[in-house]
């Protein structure tokens, strides 16, 4: 099969286009072919060789954990799937070698669900690993009806269906972005506000009492500014940095959930959940999908596709 793969960590001069085996599949795998695959800030950061130390590359490693794509093989012990089926998956492994920016994925069933009805491939593909953060973190935080919810980056891929799902669950949401997405927010269900210096005094202009809940994906004085925001009895939760600990709240890192996957189908399904394509790429420029995502400006998700034609 066609495939990218690194044989180091480094930068995206690293990603090579090229042959690589097609898969074996195990007993709880179903092989996937691949239409789409997202591209995800982790994923560039996984290249470089940031989450080594948690992580064992198996090189040459293919990237990609966001797949969606059309079931040609189910694992000998998966009732679950047929072949056929289309589907979309969050398909990570405790360890680097098998990714989602191949022809062919083997991924294990516990990562995937179908893919909504309503949702092109590459729609599809960019929901899983930012849709279950968002669905993860907000149940962390115990979003419901009346809560006034600060959400960071919220133009982004996490940040954009946080808000959706925060929305739908009777929440005010305040979304930080750039002021050219801040129509897209307003269009999303969120109160936009800039982020940068003087952060702290614009929300506080809109939620004079402070906001019950603040999610916070930048780390940095994003999350003290989310901590100095918080109403009394306020939670926090963050992505991106540890500290959020010494500050009271909760520090997480999405996990694969068949269960939360088609929760996110259903809404999707129902109208709740939209995903934004920024941007695709061919599977053989995602060198330059990567190189995008490292610019921090994406609005929703950069996909890779396969073409099949």
């Amino acid at each position: 099969m066609k495939a990218i793969s690194y044989s180091r960590y480094g930068g995206a001069e690293v990603l090579e286009y090229g042959d690589r085996p097609d898969p074996k599949v195990g007993p709880d795998s179903v092989l996937v072919k691949v239409r789409a695959a997202a591209v995800n800030p982790v994923d560039w950061k996984v290249r470089e060789g940031y989450m080594d130390p948690v992580l064992e590359a198996v090189f040459p490693v293919v990237p990609g954990w966001d797949v969606s794509g059309v079931v040609v093989q189910p694992g000998v012990s998966v009732p679950e799937f047929a072949v056929g089926d289309e589907v979309m998956g969050y398909a990570r492994e405790d360890f680097l070698s098998r990714g989602t920016f191949a022809e062919y994925v083997a991924a294990p069933v516990r990562t995937l669900a179908r893919k909504p009805r309503n949702l092109s491939f590459e729609e599809a593909a960019g929901l899983p690993l930012c849709g279950l953060t968002a669905y993860q973190v907000l149940r962390a935080l115990e979003v419901r009806a009346g809560d006034t919810v600060l959400v960071h980056a919220a133009a982004g891929g996490v940040g954009s269906l946080a808000v959706q799902i925060a929305a739908h669950r009777g929440a005010r949401v305040i979304g930080t972005a750039s002021e050219r997405n801040h129509d897209f927010l307003r269009e999303l269900g969120a109160e936009p506000v800039e982020y940068g210096d003087g952060l702290v005094d614009r929300v506080r202009a809109l939620a004079p009492d402070g906001v019950t809940a603040a999610f916070d994906t930048v780390g940095g004085d994003a999350l003290r500014a989310s901590a100095e925001l918080l109403a009394p009895e306020g939670r926090l939760a963050s992505i991106a940095s540890g500290e959020v600990i010494g500050l009271g709240g909760h520090y997480l890192f999405v996990r694969p959930d068949a269960a939360d996957l088609r929760e996110l189908a259903d809404l999707a399904e129902q109208g709740v959940l939209s995903v934004h394509v920024d941007a695709t790429f061919p599977l053989e420029r995602a060198a330059d999908a990567h190189r995008l995502s490292e610019e921090g400006r994406t609005r929703g998700k950069i996909v890779v596709t396969v073409d099949w034609e």
